[in-house]
């Protein structure tokens, strides 16, 4: 049964998706606009922020 969170947290892991693949981007690039230290701290964020707010939204979906 889709729920309004279901639909939150289905938009937040696609943001945190995009923005994980942009920092593979960045830092594949060589010279990161906002550096190789913030840029990872991003993409170390992202990656399990994504999986757990799509887990949240399987399960809710239930």
């Amino acid at each position: 049964m889709y729920t309004p969170l279901t639909g939150i947290c289905l938009l937040g892991a696609s943001i945190s998706a995009i923005a994980a693949v942009g920092s593979v981007f960045e830092l594949s690039s060589g010279t990161p606009e906002l550096g190789t230290a913030v840029t990872g701290s991003i993409l170390a964020a992202t990656i399990p922020l994504t999986v757990f707010l799509f887990l949240t939204a399987v399960k809710n979906s239930r």
